[in-house]
């Protein structure tokens, strides 16, 4: 049973989180071979507070 964890921050719409749930669920099973009943996509969403890259946070940019 493939489980796929996606994080990002937050802001996307419900119908792009749709869209990215069906779209990874697909690319899982055409390179697995696994069933998309047995996928399973979690989206982690975290604020722009919590995330930084190249030492600076999301929300300070």
């Amino acid at each position: 049973m493939p489980i796929v964890t996606v994080k990002m921050l937050e802001g996307r719409t419900d119908e792009q989180k749709r869209e990215l749930v069906e779209k990874m669920t697909e690319a899982v099973t055409s390179t697995t071979g696994a069933d998309a009943e047995r996928v399973s996509v979690v989206i982690e969403e975290m604020q722009p507070q919590n995330f930084g890259k190249a030492g600076v946070r999301a929300s300070d940019q």
